[in-house]
């Protein structure tokens, strides 16, 4: 089970180029909005820019694109009402550090991600699921993806998490977050000493 997490963990990072958007971006469906934000990822990836100007532009693109603050937020689990707002307003800061630096330096391995749109669920205004599969190459089988799109605003549809074959990004960080501050006897400065020590690498 263990080695499974891994193993769809790696891809799960590796595939987070797929969530960037620009902002003239517009669609009238979730499913549009996921097509023309995999097919912006798949242009970068397959220029012929070097990896550290691709994964800047990238890295740009998903601050404006992903829910990361919201995420931020969410991974905390029920360790975020023991913050003050100084605390939270840290911990957002260091975890957009965090969560960009964990998956730019995978992003250029996937050269050739072909992501297909099947259907999407409208749960309610405010969120849809958008179900899409990674096509399978000769070196990877194929995936089965779905994206959480929240909807709140119209306008701007933003990624709050990615499921990959059943396991969520989103409630893995929360679980390995939560593991970090319990083994340190619910000290949480310790998650922020854990997540800085991986951005100052």
């Amino acid at each position: 089970m263990k080695n499974l997490i891994i193993k769809n963990i790696k891809i799960l990072l590796i595939l987070i180029c797929s969530f960037f958007s620009t902002n003239n971006i517009k669609a009238n469906t979730s499913s549009e909005f996921i097509n023309k934000i995999t097919e912006e990822a798949s242009t970068i990836l397959s220029s012929s820019e070097n990896d550290e100007i691709k994964i800047s532009k990238l890295i740009k693109i998903g601050k404006e694109s992903v829910d990361i603050n919201g995420l931020a937020l969410y991974t905390l689990g029920k360790h975020r009402k023991n913050l003050n707002d100084q605390q939270k307003s840290d911990f957002i800061k260091i975890f957009n550090l965090y969560f960009l630096k964990s998956f730019s330096n995978r992003l250029v391995e996937y050269k050739n991600a072909k992501i297909v749109v099947i259907s999407e669920d409208i749960k309610n205004e405010k969120y849809t699921i958008v179900k899409s599969k990674l096509l399978a190459t000769s070196k990877r089988p194929e995936v089965s993806i779905d994206w959480r799109v929240y909807t709140i605003d119209p306008n701007k549809p933003l990624i709050r998490d990615l499921i990959i074959e059943g396991l969520s990004l989103a409630r893995t960080q929360r679980e390995e977050f939560n593991s970090i501050i319990v083994n340190n006897k619910g000290d949480v400065n310790a998650l922020f000493s854990n997540l800085k020590e991986f951005v100052n690498k």
